[in-house]
């Protein structure tokens, strides 16, 4: 229970919106600070809410020489397999493959 005598609270009865530098540590992470694993979970995590198919191909294919050639193929033919006319895929989703691409090669 915060102590409302504290001087950060004597104004306005809310505490001070100035970063404090016992907050630091709990400010949330910035997803480039993040370890590897979870930056890769947040990207698949992205791909799989707008198209689980292509995620579970990624999770198969992930540790191997072919996965970036996958997903090299996938940003450049928007998904479609027969490189017919499609409308691609949306704007998180491509960043989330450019991301994984880069995260392999990284691993």
């Amino acid at each position: 229970m915060p102590d409302f005598n504290d001087s950060r609270y004597v104004e306005t009865g809310f505490p001070s919106l100035q970063w404090e530098e016992e907050d630091l540590p709990t400010r949330p992470m910035p997803l480039h600070e993040r370890p590897l694993q979870a930056r890769i979970d947040h990207e698949m995590a992205v791909i799989a809410e707008h198209h689980v198919r292509i995620a579970l191909a990624i999770e198969k294919f992930w540790g191997h020489r072919d996965c970036v050639e996958y997903l090299q193929k996938l940003i450049m033919s928007g998904g479609h397999q027969d490189g017919q006319s499609r409308v691609g895929f949306k704007s998180e989703v491509v960043s989330a493959l450019i991301n994984l691409a880069a995260l392999h090669q990284a691993e």
